[in-house]
């Protein structure tokens, strides 16, 4: 069995999609549970970070004074169940929280099931999609999510917990940082291969066509109640407005480009500009999707500019 990797110093960009970002003073990859609990026993008041494929995480240029904590590929499995459980409703199937979501999209639609097509657009892994209730083209995890794994890198708790527990809302859920998913099971429906693959290339054509490629990690900001956070955005100015190595997308308003080999503090300050420009515009607070690891709070109020 593969032991735990640990090591020191490792910086975090590489496992960013933005790339960028500092180093981190300990990171350990886990292959089994025991790994985990392992975590739980050596971090000694240790913050620490789980990263699943950082598509929705940016840490500043200092980096982390903690353990980052990521799932071996033993945690990224994909299977259905061979019953369907007992008040669930329909297929089940079970994706590992290392699990990247195209995958099990692809997977889901390959054995003749449906409601997980949209999933396919969201780069990111089944554990950080339960974690923020990660969501496109007008469907979320929590449409399909029944229960998930957890283990607690506090007590070293490890544990079932129905998708009703979770408080899943708007792009959150109370699964703290210091929880690992390590599986999650998914209640979907059965379909037709045909539609689905047709939906599947449906969401991957408008997804090249509507977002930008390179550094980024999705939508920066939260859609406010009614409203488009995009569409603010481009309304006050902001496509294409640069910080340092930081832009504004000229494709897509809610997304920042990171230049290669650029810096997380320019992301970071380009979207504290873009929040102040909308409120200034708008009247608008916006609110990061994106998970801020090691920067001061984000505002939650500006004040008026002349």
């Amino acid at each position: 069995m593969t032991p735990p990797t640990w090591a020191s110093d490792v910086p975090i960009g590489p496992l960013t999609t933005y790339r960028v970002g500092g180093t981190a003073r300990w990171s350990v990859t886990a292959h089994r549970v025991e790994d985990l609990l392992e975590v739980a026993q050596r971090r000694a008041g240790r913050d620490v970070l789980v990263v699943g494929k950082g598509s929705n995480l940016l840490v500043c240029d200092a980096g982390f004074d903690g353990i980052v904590v990521r799932l071996g590929e033993s945690f990224a499995g994909v299977d259905r169940l061979e019953d369907d459980r007992p008040g669930d409703g329909g297929p089940t199937v079970r994706a590992g929280g290392a699990a990247f979501m195209p995958v099990v999209a692809r997977r889901t639609v390959s054995w003749a099931l449906t409601g997980f097509e949209w999933a396919v657009g969201v780069p990111g892994s089944i554990g950080g999609a339960v974690r923020m209730n990660a969501g496109g083209h007008g469907a979320e995890i929590a449409g399909s999510l029944a229960r998930v794994r957890l283990v607690d890198l506090d007590t070293g708790e490890d544990v079932e917990v129905a998708a009703d527990d979770l408080e899943l809302d708007y792009r959150s859920s109370n699964v703290r940082p210091d929880q690992v998913v390590l599986h999650a099971d998914l209640q979907l429906r059965h379909g037709d291969p045909a539609a689905g693959e047709a939906e599947l290339a449906e969401v991957v054509r408008w997804r090249r066509e509507h977002q930008p490629g390179g550094h980024n990690a999705g939508s920066v900001f939260a859609n406010p109640p009614g409203d488009s956070a995009g569409r603010l955005i481009d309304a006050a100015g902001c496509r294409g407005l640069r910080i340092g190595t930081a832009e504004v997308s000229t494709k897509h308003a809610n997304f920042i480009q990171a230049d290669p080999g650029g810096s997380a503090d320019d992301v970071h300050a380009l979207m504290v500009e873009v929040a102040a420009r909308v409120a200034a515009v708008h009247g608008v607070v916006l609110h990061p999707e994106t998970r801020l690891v090691g920067f001061p709070d984000f505002p939650s109020s500006y004040e008026a500019r002349p």
